[in-house]
């Protein structure tokens, strides 16, 4: 199984409260939205560092109107950034990150019915346009906090189901062997105590000693269930746990002990899109 650090800006990486879980950046989520209107542009990540967007250029009747009625809508995502370019009655509809969580393409979705019910047009995207006036409404504020825990690494995934990628925190550590179990077990108590819903590790048993792998994260974040995850508290409550056991972060050993065995699952919602057993 592989795992790789995710290159999203410093600003996103470093705030404590965060949504972690299944998204999409690199790909579509095939097999589960269908667009009319609004087209995938993925995010390249590396130098070229770009959000991952929905766009969608249309033409409509009544400009006015229908851009209130966006911002109504708006009022109902706080999560996410919509952006529009306007040019007399044709507009650019801009819904990008670089993590696309459920609730944006749920957005995206529930714009498209707007645009049916305002019987807009698709148009041509070879078509030149001139920008005259540009809206932008952002997500709602959020206190920012830096990450105080160094132990903790957030780090992505690679495609699963339909694409999709997770958001994940991940614990490297080693104890002896006697004390794994109990800690496992107090790891996902504090993992439901910090609205995680999902705890997977890998492991490598050698004589009286063990490395772990520890992962924490959720599944689908959609609109209705929307979780935060405060990443200071989670990991307040693993480093309280070096007074109850004698384990340390980091691994022990050489590469032959590295811990590839696995995924052990103690919590789980969405299998299908956070693990590959394959």
């Amino acid at each position: 199984m592989k795992f790789y650090l995710i290159l999203i800006i410093v600003q996103f990486i470093n705030q404590s409260s965060m949504i972690l879980g299944v998204y999409w950046y690199f790909k579509f989520p095939n097999d589960l939205y269908d667009f009319k209107f609004f087209k995938f542009y993925p995010g390249y990540g590396g130098h070229a560092d770009n959000p991952a967007e929905l766009a969608a250029r249309v033409q409509v009747e009544n400009m006015d109107d229908f851009i209130g009625k966006l911002a109504t809508l708006k009022e109902h995502f706080k999560k996410t950034y919509l952006h529009l370019n306007i040019n007399e009655n044709q507009l650019i509809i801009n819904i990008g990150d670089y993590q696309l969580f459920d609730f944006h393409f749920q957005m995206a979705k529930e714009i498209e019915e707007l645009l049916i019910r305002e019987h807009a047009e698709l148009i041509d995207s070879s078509i030149p346009f001139t920008i005259q006036s540009s809206k932008s409404y952002a997500p709602e504020k959020e206190e920012f906090k830096n990450i105080e825990h160094r132990f903790i690494q957030m780090v992505g995934s690679d495609f699963r189901k339909s694409n999709a990628e997770n958001y994940a925190a991940r614990i490297d550590c080693n104890l002896p062997l006697q004390y794994k179990q109990s800690l496992i077990d107090d790891l996902a108590r504090i993992g439901k105590e910090e609205n995680l819903n999902v705890f997977y590790y890998n492991d490598f048993d050698f004589k009286d000693h063990c490395n772990l792998m520890l992962f924490f994260t959720n599944g689908r974040q959609k609109m209705e269930s929307v979780q935060k995850v405060d990443i200071n508290s989670f990991g307040s409550k693993v480093r309280q746990l070096t007074q109850k056991y004698p384990f340390h972060f980091g691994h022990f050993g050489s590469f032959k002990e590295y811990p590839l065995r696995g995924p052990h699952v103690e919590l789980m919602v969405d299998e299908e899109y956070i693990l590959n057993k394959k």
